[in-house]
């Protein structure tokens, strides 16, 4: 066994540098999206309060079970504004720093976000109540599909050991 090879500079993984900078949007959505619906914010109707109004104009049109998260929606969002969040912000770190040894932390982000998020609210959409679904699908699919195809991503990313020693 070698001495294992040095990792590349961030410069050199242009991959991990979108995907620190995705990671870092979804932390601020974390904050702005989750945590009001999370904490009972009304947002069905403009307030003139930035953060309300831009959840309003996502859901007013959009989302109704986002407009009014019955309890089990808002532990889904609480999951994104209270444990997912810590882990987009190491997820960050790591990505940027080219900490090897995130691979086990990525797979349980991603397993968790696929599976506790996007099989309930895309269940939710696609497959539920009709009253709960959507007047907008398209919208609905550019503001929720990323966070289930880019943490996917990620675990191929993070598919090999040491995977910051070479460029993907």
């Amino acid at each position: 066994m070698g001495i294992p090879a040095p990792n590349l500079p961030l410069r050199k993984r242009r991959v991990d540098i979108f995907f620190a900078v995705i990671f870092a949007v979804f932390a601020v959505t974390s904050l702005i999206s989750d945590l009001l619906p999370t904490v009972g914010v009304d947002f069905s109707r403009p307030t003139g309060n930035f953060f309300v109004d831009a959840n309003y104009w996502y859901a007013h049109d959009t989302d109704p079970l986002f407009m009014h998260p019955p309890d089990w929606m808002r532990i889904v969002t609480g999951l994104s504004a209270f444990v997912y969040l810590p882990f987009y912000l190491v997820l960050v770190w790591c990505l940027a720093a080219g900490r090897n040894g995130v691979q086990l932390f990525a797979v349980i982000y991603a397993t968790m976000i696929v599976t506790l998020t996007g099989i309930v609210v895309f269940g939710v959409e696609f497959f539920g109540d009709p009253a709960l679904r959507t007047g907008n699908p398209g919208k609905f699919l550019a503001f929720n599909l990323p966070y289930v195809l880019v943490p996917l991503l990620l675990l191929v990313r993070m598919r090999k050991p040491l995977p910051f020693t070479r460029p993907f």
